[in-house]
């Protein structure tokens, strides 16, 4: 397993329009080690998509386990992810390990259902509400070319320069 380099906003990749993953392969499953590698190592990394190492195809994961008293479905490796229900909505403050400078208040919904596949193509269904809502989204937002900074719910009062990167 390898530690890939993460990219940092402005770089342009981390716009492009991630292509669903098609070959359920030993590539794909050697991918995804290094990618939850990847998460694991940066400080408090509990999502990472596959568009922030310059990957552009459909693959998330998130793990907010680490997180005390947060209901969560545990480690989740989203592969083709759709969400596919959603309800409710709530401002909250989000950083990103491509955007390692800054947190900034973004609405999302607070309950979702998501839908996707596995490394290996089979079928896979959550249901998620609050932070572990929060940080699904979040990841999914990178595979369309976006980052929290283009939710911010005001560029003028909701971005925030970090002060320290706090290790989960």
């Amino acid at each position: 397993m390898a530690i890939l380099e993460v990219l940092t906003y402005p770089d342009e990749r981390l716009e492009q329009i991630s292509q669903p993953v098609e070959q359920f392969d030993d590539e794909l499953r050697t991918f995804v080690a290094d990618l939850e590698e990847t998460m694991r190592a940066g400080p408090g990394g509990v999502g990472i998509a596959a568009p922030q190492v310059g990957r552009t195809q459909r693959i998330v994961i998130v793990d907010v386990s680490v997180k005390p008293k947060i209901k969560h479905n545990g480690r989740m490796l989203l592969v083709n992810p759709e969400i596919i229900e959603w309800e409710g909505y709530a401002v909250g403050r989000e950083g990103c390990m491509s955007v390692p400078d800054y947190t900034g208040n973004v609405i999302r919904a607070e309950r979702i259902v998501v839908e996707a596949v596995d490394i290996f193509g089979a079928p896979l269904r959550y249901e998620c509400e609050g932070y572990e809502a929060r940080a699904v989204q979040h990841e999914i937002d990178h595979l369309d070319g976006l980052l929290f900074l283009d939710r911010l719910v005001s560029r003028r009062n909701d971005l925030f320069r970090r002060k320290v990167y706090q290790k989960v």
